[in-house]
């Protein structure tokens, strides 16, 4: 179904030219860096110069801003992100000359394949965490893993590793379908919620493609779930190969005992397999969502064959992927972090670690991504930030999408007041950065979220304020 007779096979153009479109995205910035490590020449374009363009020129990756037809010359080999349109000019002009393409999806595929052990972490929340945690977990027990995060890990360089091992670990991504072009002999699914429904009709087909990619495992394989999740383990339930799973209860295979947490979110605990003690993990990231994606981790190494205890201390030294509740300045007395948590859900969870840390009030910067994805969970965005004491909302990051005309973020500034919430629409960075200079106060903290260009306001404010340190050397 996923896989067409014609499909061009990367290894018939081993030492060629891959153009890529789409470059500076999360996953296929990683896979250019990957495809250059293994001799590939690679160009690439996007629509913006993004924080990960400089570590693919610094790679040696030809980048190019904006789309042309012309930055397909020379190509052997044009890869496509599922978020490009159709109408994409350097997609045309690739099919107008004859010149193969290939769907980011199947390119991780087939770097994967040949693999004893091809592992993909799945789910609507945490997949960049706990691929980075397992990562680090591997890396540590010595198993030369080869490595694809759709986020940067300082323990490994970036967001790619190129080992020599039996390992091949990647994040398996659910929108459009992509992770059906993979095919894992380990999985681990995480969590099956409602996102990316411009691809999917609800929540049930999304569960159902779910159960389709964990099907794809083989009968020696083996799929480890969490365990708490009703639709993870209603599909786990229909599979033919061995299951694990892995939660907050002692019903799970793979449990913390002992659990505490701090005031400020951070928790240990003993790692528990039935009722055997296998390790003890101080986490270094806060949050009960960061101990299940640990458990996931660990779950995972265990069953790979690595020593639990030393597993459970490389989790011990775990500081966290870039973008994942990532403290960018400290300014006025005032702490600034940046999450790429963009639906509501993983905004509440991030927002639930800034009310324990923060002193004083607690800030949500909203940058809401997709027109689609605003609309489907519109009424769920009204409340995901009800913990903070005051919202800022900017314009909606419209990504892939066109702007419909009949939605915009003072839609959802209205809702949010109307359910009580302090909301502010200040449309651009600037508009967000005037407004938090001008009330923040000494112990507040403030968050900014989203998985489209948010960032850069934290970039923003951090180049503004060494301009003002200079101005008054």
């Amino acid at each position: 179904m996923w896989r067409g007779m014609n499909e061009p096979q990367l290894k018939e153009y081993a030492g060629g030219h891959i153009h890529m479109i789409g470059i500076g995205g999360s996953s296929m910035s990683g896979l250019a860096e990957m495809l250059i490590d293994q001799g590939y020449s690679v160009s690439g374009s996007d629509r913006t110069d993004g924080y990960l363009m400089n570590d693919v020129r610094q790679k040696g990756a030809t980048v190019y801003i904006g789309h042309r037809a012309e930055n397909v010359d020379g190509a052997d080999l044009v890869v496509y992100t599922a978020a490009i349109p159709r109408e994409n000019p350097e997609l045309l002009e690739a099919r107008k000359r004859g010149i193969p393409t290939m769907e980011r999806a199947e390119l991780l595929g087939q770097l994967m394949q040949g693999f004893p052990w091809a592992i993909g972490i799945c789910g609507a929340h945490g997949k960049t965490t706990t691929t980075s945690m397992l990562s680090q977990i591997l890396v540590h027990a010595g198993m030369d893993p080869s490595i694809h995060i759709g986020g940067k890990l300082d323990f490994i360089g970036g967001s790619t590793r190129v080992g020599h091992g039996d390992i091949f670990l990647a994040e398996a991504c659910e929108f459009n379908r992509s992770f059906l072009h993979m095919n894992p002999t380990m999985e681990v699914v995480l969590n099956i919620d409602a996102d990316h429904l411009d691809c999917y009709k609800d929540l049930d087909e999304i569960e159902t493609t779910f159960g389709q990619y964990m099907q794809k495992v083989p009968h020696d394989g083996v799929v480890i779930g969490r365990g708490t999740d009703p639709r993870v383990v209603r599909q786990m339930a229909l599979l033919q190969c061995r299951k694990v799973t892995f939660g907050l209860t002692e019903a799970c295979a793979y449990h913390p005992g002992n659990l505490q947490e701090d005031a400020q979110g951070y928790a240990e605990f003993d790692l528990m397999h039935d009722d055997a003690c296998l390790g003890h993990v101080q986490m270094r990231v806060p949050g009960m969502f960061n101990v299940e994606n640990a458990l996931a981790a660990l779950s995972a190494a265990a069953e790979l064959g690595c020593d639990t205890a030393g597993a459970c201390r490389a989790i011990s030294e775990f500081q966290g992927a870039h973008r994942r509740f990532e403290c960018t300045d400290q300014i006025d007395g005032v702490e600034i972090f940046h999450d790429y948590g963009h639906n509501p859900q993983e905004m509440r969870n991030a927002l639930s670690i800034g009310r324990k840390r923060c002193r004083g009030r607690l800030i949500a910067v909203m940058q809401p991504h997709t027109y689609s994805r605003v609309r489907t969970l519109f009424q769920d965005y009204l409340t995901c930030t009800e913990i903070a004491d005051i919202t800022l909302v900017t314009d909606i990051c419209a990504a892939r999408e066109k702007d419909p005309g009949d939605l915009n973020s003072g839609m959802l500034v209205d809702g949010m007041r109307e359910h009580g919430i302090e909301a502010y629409w200040t449309p651009t960075f600037d508009d967000t950065e005037q407004w938090l200079r001008a009330h923040w106060q000494p112990g507040d903290l403030v968050l900014t979220m989203g998985c489209g260009d948010i960032n850069l306001l934290n970039v923003q404010i951090h180049r503004h304020e060494e301009e003002k340190k200079k101005q008054h050397e």
